[in-house]
């Protein structure tokens, strides 16, 4: 019996070695495996896509860190962590807080496809086209920006900045009826202040009301391209003729 149950233990051991042989074996072929589909080397196209993904993570969490505490209060340890990525990562992008700011934030509108031969669709795809993007997106660069400009002067100049160039000096310059740039200042005014309260303070009344029923009232308001403005008038939109309250 010791001799059987020493025979049965060498099987077993002989065994147990050819498994583990086969067990070394296949790790080694695993590993040379490994060895042998390491990746190729990134190519400089690849590297680009990839430090664009970045960037674009980057900017991205600094609206969203930005939109929640303020430009002085925002990090770039935070925006990092919250980009997931290295706080050297974000310097190497944008270089400095004040330059991924202007990044996170910069934002232009697009007039020249906003702008139809029909001077009354244009006047709609103005407004309509500022609540789209505020619709879509909470975080938009114009939204973090108006946000930020409440408590941070340096974010309000630049506000102050964008807003001149990119809506009243184009309205204005489309407009032949008299005082053309302080009509294109009250339509921005006016046009901001709704997606403002809108959107960022939600406001019941603006908040819950129809987009349709908003630019039904106000289009009449809007500066009307390359005719003389003499007061409230009648536009055509979508087929309406919508005159304003008197």
């Amino acid at each position: 019996m010791p001799l059987a149950a020493s025979g049965r233990q060498g099987e077993e051991a002989e065994h147990g070695c050819r498994q583990r042989g086969r067990r070394s074996a296949g790790a080694e072929v695993h590993q040379r495996g490994a060895i042998s589909r390491t990746p190729p080397p990134e190519s400089e196209a690849q590297c680009v896509r990839k430090g664009e993904r970045t960037r674009r993570r980057i900017l991205d969490a600094a609206r969203r860190k930005f939109a929640e505490v303020g430009y002085k209060r925002a990090t770039i340890r935070a925006i990092a962590a919250e980009a997931d990525v290295d706080k050297s990562s974000v310097i190497q992008h944008v270089g400095s807080k004040d330059g991924l700011f202007r990044e996170a934030v910069h934002w232009t509108i697009p007039f020249a496809e906003l702008t139809t031969d029909d001077p009354g669709q244009s006047v709609e795809n103005y407004p309509r086209g500022m609540f789209e993007v505020w619709t879509a997106d909470p975080h938009t660069p114009m939204a973090v920006l108006l946000r930020t400009s409440m408590t941070c002067e340096d974010a309000a100049e630049l506000w102050r900045e964008r807003v001149t160039t990119e809506s009243i000096e184009p309205i204005a310059a489309t407009v032949t009826a008299d005082n053309a740039r302080l009509r294109a200042a009250l339509s921005s005014a006016m046009v901001t202040g709704i997606a403002s309260q809108r959107y960022l303070l939600g406001m019941p009344d603006l908040a819950t009301a129809d987009v349709e029923d908003i630019l039904h009232l106000i289009v009449p308001r809007v500066p009307q391209p390359d005719r003389p403005q003499r007061g409230p008038r009648a536009v055509t939109i979508r087929g309406r003729v919508i005159t304003p309250p008197a």
